[in-house]
């Protein structure tokens, strides 16, 4: 699912009092700028029953150039990551998934 996908289902969701797609389209914005304020303030965002997003820190390591097999040194980094709650974990368990376009691939040779 894509923003637009999930701004459609928003805009259709019973529950959310949205006329437009206008309005369901802001309301998902609003969610996700304040996923991202609050991964600036604080490092982290806690949905109970949906998951957490938080900063992650990898340190300084070596590495090779694929090119050229040159040892280079990568510098310490930090991303945002997400670890599922046990409610999502638990629909992640009965949904089933589309098959990747590599794994395709790999399983016919």
């Amino acid at each position: 699912m894509n923003k637009q996908e999930l701004v459609d289902t928003v805009m259709k969701d019973k529950n959310a009092p949205f006329e437009s797609k206008r309005g369901a389209e802001r309301a998902v914005n609003a969610v996700l700028n304040s996923i991202t304020e609050g991964i600036k303030k604080d490092g982290s965002v806690q949905l109970i029953g949906f998951g957490t997003f938080n900063i992650k820190q990898r340190g300084p390591r070596k590495g090779r150039n694929p090119q050229t097999g040159e040892p280079i040194k990568i510098k310490a980094s930090k991303s945002v990551g997400f670890r599922a709650g046990s409610a999502l974990n638990d629909v992640a368990k009965k949904a089933k998934p589309k098959k990747a376009a590599s794994t395709a691939k790999s399983s016919s040779k």
